[in-house]
């Protein structure tokens, strides 16, 4: 797999002002980052194909990103472990995906 060289630069730069660390951490940490793109993809693809789920899903945060709001009460339709690689850990977190149906457009009155 070829990784965009400046993309992580990018990302590097944006932690190393961010956490406060160390350059040489940041870059570690964006590189985590950019490898655990594809494991997650992977993870999301395989856990959504568990589930049945034939639509588009995202997290909530990735819904409030493209503008809308998930409906109140709505329950993820599956989740999956993945990797927080700017963490520079490695460590793993859970995250729930709601689908299309599950969302409204933010209504800005």
């Amino acid at each position: 797999m070829k990784y965009n060289l400046g993309q992580i630069m990018k990302k590097a730069w944006e932690l190393f002002r961010k956490a406060e660390i160390t350059f040489s951490e940041a870059l570690h940490r964006a590189w985590l980052s950019a490898k655990a793109v594809e494991i997650n993809q992977n993870r999301i693809e395989r856990a959504k194909a568990a589930a049945g789920v034939t639509e588009e899903t995202n997290t909530w945060s990735e819904w409030k990103k493209l503008g809308y709001e998930v409906i109140h009460g709505s329950k993820a339709v599956f989740g999956a472990d993945l990797i927080w690689g700017s963490k520079g850990d490695g460590a793993m977190y859970k995250a729930r995906f709601f689908g299309r149906s599950q969302v409204q457009e933010v209504v800005i009155a």
